[in-house]
């Protein structure tokens, strides 16, 4: 250096460590405000599932979709699926791949024709998904006490917490004794505090009254998924449930059960059953113009 001037080599080096330091202070500025964000696991899951409770309660909306299920017999299907207050009204557009023979579509036409005359079937169904609703809630409302949570990995705004039964917890219902014994992984929307997914595998096994009332054996898994379908909104899109065993506590979820949502499409709220089958021939009509 030559009095206060310094060298271009000098300059380099200053800036070098400038660089560095601001780096430095901005990388630990980062690690302290997400240590304070996500520093107790319990509470972010506490946060999640109460924002996912109240969620739920004041969401009455109601969509189309598209559905597929894949059969433990390897047989398929796909459904156009539009929901009414009285119950989901649905179609079958393939099966196996194929699309349906003509004998198959006016199988599906009078079945829906069956439905507008006589809606109790789809209203039996309705009340079967509500209790299962209810409960599924209370085994949500279960989550932050049943297990105890750690941090996994971390995906933008995903953030994974793995868990595994809390030894201090009593499961009071048959449900409750299957969820508890589950361990795996929940991923969790830190901005929108929503879940995403959450997936598990049964760590031993459960038997009912010693048996007689049912068992589910020892590494039966699950994944369900959820995502945002509109700004607000978010709509189950993926149940997969493999266990092995008998157990009859839900009504339209079973032991054995795989099927994806997609397509979603917003509908009234006050859609009734005769314009559901309105919007499902008219969705029929488009299919086969768009095919030709």
């Amino acid at each position: 250096m030559h009095g206060s001037r310094a060298s271009p080599e000098d300059a380099w080096r200053i800036a070098h460590i400038l660089t560095l330091l601001l780096v430095s202070i901005l990388t630990c500025a980062a690690q302290t405000s997400a240590n304070q964000n996500t520093a107790n696991p319990d509470v972010l899951v506490r946060r999640v599932v109460a924002n996912e409770l109240r969620s739920e309660q004041q969401d009455h909306s109601h969509w189309s979709f598209r559905l597929k299920t894949q059969k433990h017999n390897g047989q398929s299907e796909v459904d156009e699926v539009v929901e009414t207050r009285e119950g989901d009204l649905k179609r079958p557009l393939l099966i196996n791949g194929r699309k349906l023979s003509t004998e198959e579509q006016q199988k599906a036409d009078s079945r829906i024709q069956q439905l507008l005359h006589d809606p109790a079937p789809l209203q039996k169904a309705r009340q079967d998904q509500d209790k299962d609703a209810a409960r599924s809630q209370q085994l949500l409302k279960m989550l932050p006490d049943a297990f105890k949570f750690s941090y996994g990995r971390r995906q933008r705004d995903l953030i994974e917490l793995k868990f595994s039964p809390n030894p201090s917890f009593h499961p009071q219902t048959h449900e409750a004794e299957v969820f508890h014994a589950m361990q795996g992984s929940l991923w969790v929307d830190n901005r929108q505090e929503r879940i995403e997914e959450i997936s598990g595998r049964l760590i031993k096994e459960v038997r009912f009254g010693g048996g007689l009332l049912g068992h589910l054996d020892e590494g039966g898994v699950f994944d369900v998924k959820q995502a945002a379908v509109a700004p607000g909104y978010w709509e189950l899109t993926r149940l997969r449930v493999q266990m092995r065993g008998k157990a009859l506590f839900f009504k339209t979820i079973g032991v054995q059960q795989d099927y994806t949502r997609t397509n979603f499409r917003r509908v009234p709220d006050d859609l009734t059953v005769a314009k559901a089958a309105e919007i499902l021939q008219k969705q029929t009509l488009d299919d086969a113009t768009a095919a030709r």
